[in-house]
């Protein structure tokens, strides 16, 4: 089965691509908003979508770390890396800017939810800090809420709850 994302609302639809040939063209509606598009079959000149990319907890452990997001009913399981700095985390939503963009139907997740700092101490150690941005449901850490000015260093399998989405930390190699 394969997704594909209508281009006005972000909604999935669904089909069997193993009935259709290479080169092939096929018109979709969006039931949603009732957007009609169409796509050609084939191999994509594009990079990989997220759902295609791969989901190894590990690829990241060379660089900064990742958060991992995990299956529910708003969204698929994905792995994120995290860079050096400030990593803002949202809920994917078209003209908004975040670092870490999260695919997910939750409604309860703001689309500039919370921020994760990754930055190296004096000893080359690599810090994790997380922090909610104002959001309105709260940021969870481990079942606790964050203040509003909390600042809480996180380690290797930290539990995050932002709304009804869980991000699990997997931190860079030392």
């Amino acid at each position: 089965m394969k997704r594909v994302l209508c281009p006005k609302c972000d909604n999935y639809i669904t089909f069997d691509e193993t009935q259709y040939t290479e080169g092939q063209s096929l018109v979709f509606v969006c039931e949603h908003c009732k957007k009609q598009f169409s796509i050609r079959i084939g191999k994509s000149k594009l990079k990989a979508t997220r759902k295609e990319e791969i989901l190894d907890e590990q690829a990241n452990k060379d660089d900064f770390g990742s958060i991992v997001v995990i299956e529910n009913v708003f969204g698929y399981k994905q792995v994120l890396p995290l860079q050096e700095g400030d990593n803002m985390i949202g809920r994917r939503s078209k003209g908004t800017e975040v670092d870490i963009s999260i695919e997910t139907s939750d409604p309860s997740m703001d689309r500039r939810h919370c921020i994760i700092n990754v930055k190296r101490n004096k000893q080359g150690q690599i810090i994790y800090t997380l922090r909610d941005n104002d959001s309105i449901t709260g940021t969870f850490l481990m079942n606790e809420i964050l203040g509003n000015k909390d600042r809480i260093r996180i380690e290797e399998g930290a539990i995050i709850t932002l709304g009804a989405t869980t991000l699990i930390l997997r931190t860079a190699e030392k």
